[in-house]
């Protein structure tokens, strides 16, 4: 089996810093508005009567998403020039001299990983810092959390390693792209998907 490279995300742990983002806009000198890392504030629930108590039934957790170099990446279906393909060890990559700026990626990638640089009239998305993996380093992301949440490798040996699933709300079904991916749930996560939590902070993701 060929190598494919991917995230763990600690959902339990993630105290919503966004150090992860911040050191992904750094190392990537990405403009205003691009955001190759998002860290989603998820919230949700509401307050029962019990007697004369309310009880509450909130639920609130973050959880950070990037591209996840996904085994039928939609983004590369959904290309029409080519620019997008698939380095054997699963990282998936766009060239920029070959992109057309036409957004037909973003429009097909459930995890809104492909980003616009308007300045540049491309489409740029996470690469797993590839140069640095290359170099036999961890992405900067990786490197600059501080509560650990974030971790990389073949993705077998993190679900063997940290367990998890890519089945996470507000994360689409895991089925339709198989990415690279998998998530130790916030102890929040079932009930949010029961109780319809929203990401809160759209705006920033």
């Amino acid at each position: 089996m060929s190598r494919r490279l991917g995230f763990f995300v600690d959902a339990s742990s993630c105290s919503g810093c966004k150090a992860c983002a911040m050191a992904c806009r750094d190392k990537n000198d990405l403009p205003s508005g691009v955001r190759w890392r998002r860290v989603y504030e998820i919230a949700g629930g509401s307050w029962r009567r019990e007697g004369e108590a309310w009880v509450p039934e909130l639920v609130a957790y973050n959880l950070s998403i990037a591209c996840n170099h996904c085994e039928k990446p939609e983004c590369l279906d959904g290309c029409p020039s080519g620019a997008i393909r698939r380095r054997e060890d699963g990282i998936v990559v766009i060239d920029r001299e070959n992109c057309l700026g036409c957004r037909y990626c973003e429009w097909a990638c459930p995890y809104g990983a492909p980003q616009y640089d308007e300045e540049a009239g491309i489409m740029t998305k996470c690469d797993l810092c590839a140069d640095l993996v290359d170099a036999g380093t961890s992405p900067a992301c990786v490197r600059a959390c501080p509560m650990r949440a974030l971790d990389f490798g073949d993705i077998e040996d993190l679900r063997a390693k940290h367990g998890g699933t890519a089945d996470v709300h507000p994360l689409p079904p895991p089925e339709v792209t198989q990415p690279s991916l998998t998530v130790r749930p916030h102890r929040d996560a079932a009930k949010a998907r029961e109780k319809k939590g929203l990401i809160t902070n759209r705006e920033e993701t």
